[in-house]
């Protein structure tokens, strides 16, 4: 019993050793380095859902870093590979999603929000004074 679990324990850190190996990447030029980090933190993993690629450990998000890291080494832009994001899987991979007619109570509405119901606790304060003002 203790060599079938000592089995599985090996078997367990080798599969983990080779997922870590493969992960690692050299870039061409550090600015590369800095850009692959920069962008798999801003985009996210579309199984996850809350999880940027960097912190995803699901296959498409590992299948996504790899893509990213082919691209930056083949010259494309920060916005080419967005681009290419946003085109493939819909803007739900991106965290700060744009500014759009679709996106504009995500971004204003709880401004809008805020501003009806500080109206409306100055209309309840006016009346209240008004009311008090009558009463005396």
């Amino acid at each position: 019993m203790r060599c079938i679990k000592g089995i599985f324990l090996l078997c367990g850190m080798w599969l983990s050793l080779s997922a870590v190996a493969q992960e690692e990447m050299t870039f061409r030029t550090e600015l590369n380095k800095t850009r692959y980090q920069s962008l798999v933190e801003e985009l996210r993993c579309p199984k996850c859902q809350n999880q940027n690629l960097a912190d995803s450990g699901s296959g498409i998000a590992v299948d996504l870093r790899e893509q990213v890291y082919q691209m930056i080494e083949q010259g494309k832009t920060d916005q080419e590979i967005v681009d290419y994001m946003v085109a493939r899987y819909g803007e739900f991979v991106l965290y700060r999603p744009q500014h759009s007619t679709a996106t504009f109570l995500l971004w204003y509405g709880p401004f809008i929000l805020l501003g009806i119901g500080l109206l409306a606790f100055i209309f309840v304060v006016m009346t209240n004074r008004k009311r008090q003002g009558r009463a005396l």
